[in-house]
């Protein structure tokens, strides 16, 4: 007994086709194009990097720990990271001389003498209390943007520039101490200064 599905169920299954067969020829130049493509990006995004860096390249050299500085009174100590440094007041303008533009976790240590900042995986610097300018609480820095408040900025002067560095506790309550602690530093050291 035949029913009427049967010629519609021949009809449809003369009418499949297999699948077509795939180029792949032309799939691999897609995917070596794209590669080729992203590693030139990249290459631009380093020489701009470099290039940065030989423009900025009269910053002079950043000072390290003086000795002794371990047997200071502390006044603080923070853990956190560290994001960017950039030109005072300008907070895109990225300084990448001397490792300045390299993130990294930080440990900093404030005494009467100043800032010592010890960056596992990049360079350790020193700010001599005379060289501390201010600090502040802000949103954002060169490539971190956080809730108001969530970054530390603390302004230093190295030779003629003056330079806002963003750090950021693992405790984000520290802030307002440090904040307070550099400006009566910078007070002190200012009055000593006249």
């Amino acid at each position: 007994m035949t029913s009427p599905l049967t010629p519609l169920y021949l009809h449809l299954a003369a009418e499949q086709k297999s699948a077509e067969v795939t180029d792949w020829s032309a799939r691999i130049s897609w995917v070596v194009g794209l590669i080729v493509f992203i590693a030139f990006v990249y290459w631009l995004m380093r020489q701009g990097w470099k290039w940065r860096g030989s423009l900025q390249s009269d910053l002079p050299e950043l000072a390290s720990t003086p000795d002794g500085f371990a047997d200071d009174g502390k006044l603080l100590t923070l853990t956190g990271r560290y994001h960017a440094s950039t030109t005072a007041g300008q907070w895109l303008d990225r300084i990448v001389a001397h490792g300045l533009g390299t993130r990294s976790r930080v440990e900093l240590t404030l005494t009467e003498r100043g800032l010592d900042v010890v960056r596992p995986g990049a360079a350790d610097f020193f700010v001599p209390a005379a060289a501390l300018r201010g600090a502040r609480l802000d949103k954002g820095i060169a490539g971190k943007v956080l809730p108001e408040g969530g970054l530390l900025i603390i302004t230093w002067a190295h030779g003629d520039k003056l330079i806002d560095s963003g750090f950021r506790s693992d405790r984000s309550a520290e802030h307002p101490a440090w904040v307070e602690a550099i400006e009566q530093l910078t007070s002190t050291t200012e009055g000593t200064a006249r």
